[in-house]
């Protein structure tokens, strides 16, 4: 059984959009991202209340944010997150967590952009060290979100071979982000066959669907970047993606639309919302009656939890902080070309030689709205 969620956070145009949805229980599942509290202060009981309840049904995903999994240098930060994390899984029945792929740049751990890496041994062991705690924190199935950005075709379509080498050893699980993959479609030119092809999607325990934006890509007059901003409504590319999707992943569990409170503002916005959510659902209900979805995998933990300290690469946290202090402070795309050539990043297994200089200049936007907290 598939069940249709929502992406519901302590934000009060997300929870006003959703409350129609949640007053018919027509949402089946919540994702809430548990690592963003430290905006809000604190936690009302009638939010405690709602997701113990869908807890208590199996029914709650947590979804973190701001762990950095492959930052080279392991900090406080990421040891504090596991501990609340840890306090968070006793408190409340999650049915798994999840994390963004890449790293957090940026000094403040709140504040930076979700940039990819390199993807080589170095990178793969620190993954893999780093899901191994987080499923020693919360003792729950953990999985991966596929990365929206990436600054090469290559590095794309290597990305879904990365990922199963990433969770394989903790028996972990992938969210499947299908905006995120049309926007790889889209700024790269894949078809989806060839791309959806390069998944392990066995492993697709969660789908995520939502929307974005068009940025004009100024070192490349008439092409347009497919932004993953979750301020819009759904692509109808996008709801045709899912119907193509969901027969290929013999494990999916929950389907979930999220969008951001900022592109929640009006209530035209809130009523589309609403009818994306009621799209997406008759969808999931569609593939239920087909009744293809049997023993499905639980993804429980297998694997060994560390014992040893944490795993650090000098080299490769250099190369971040270098990367991160380029892109947020580049005045423009050719200085960051610039900068880049002359760095500790230049003829290294990040190859900015062959960055598409389009995904170079959205990186530097990312970083540069990312830089004072993501809003």
């Amino acid at each position: 059984m598939i069940h249709p969620a929502i992406s519901c956070n302590l934000d009060a145009d997300i929870l006003e959009a959703a409350l129609p949805l949640l007053e018919a229980s027509e949402v089946e599942a919540l994702e809430w991202s548990f690592d963003t509290l430290y905006k809000s202060g604190g936690m009302p009981p009638w939010f405690e209340a709602l997701l113990d309840a869908y807890g208590r049904e199996g029914r709650l995903v947590g979804h973190g944010v701001y762990f950095s999994l492959f930052s080279g240098r392991w900090s406080e930060d990421q040891a504090k997150w596991l501990t609340e994390l840890g306090r968070l899984s006793e408190r409340f029945r999650f049915d798994h967590i999840t994390e963004h792929f890449g790293f957090m740049t940026g000094d403040n751990f709140h504040a930076g952009a979700p940039i990819s890496i390199p993807y080589n041994p170095v990178t793969l062991a620190i993954g893999q060290d780093r899901l191994k705690r987080i499923q020693q924190a919360c003792r729950r199935p953990i999985g991966l979100e596929n990365l929206a950005y990436a600054y090469s075709v290559e590095a794309v379509k290597v990305h879904g071979e990365f990922l199963e080498q990433l969770v394989g050893p903790v028996n972990g699980f992938i969210i499947l982000d299908l905006h995120n993959l049309y926007c790889q479609l889209h700024n790269f030119e894949v078809d989806f066959e060839e791309m959806i092809g390069l998944y392990p999607l066995h492993r697709v325990r969660e789908i995520h669907i939502s929307g974005g934006s068009w940025e004009d890509a100024a070192v490349q007059p008439g092409r347009k970047i497919r932004r993953d901003t979750h301020d819009d409504s759904v692509p109808d590319e996008v709801f045709r993606l899912l119907e193509k999707t969901i027969p290929l992943c013999p494990n999916l569990k929950f389907v979930v639309l999220e969008q951001l409170g900022a592109g929640l503002k009006t209530e035209t916005h809130k009523i589309a919302f609403r009818c994306d959510f009621r799209k997406m659902s008759a969808i999931v209900s569609q593939s239920n009656r087909a009744d293809r979805f049997s023993g499905l995998d639980d993804f429980v933990v297998r694997a060994p939890l560390p014992d040893d300290p944490p795993l650090e690469d000098e080299t490769l946290h250099r190369q971040q902080r270098e990367l991160s202090h380029i892109l947020e402070n580049a005045a423009d795309v050719a200085t960051a070309e610039n900068l880049l050539r002359h760095s500790g990043l230049a003829k290294t297994e990040w190859r900015i030689e062959d960055w598409d200089p389009a995904m170079l200049e959205t990186a530097v936007r990312i970083a540069q709205k990312w830089r004072h907290g993501f809003v």
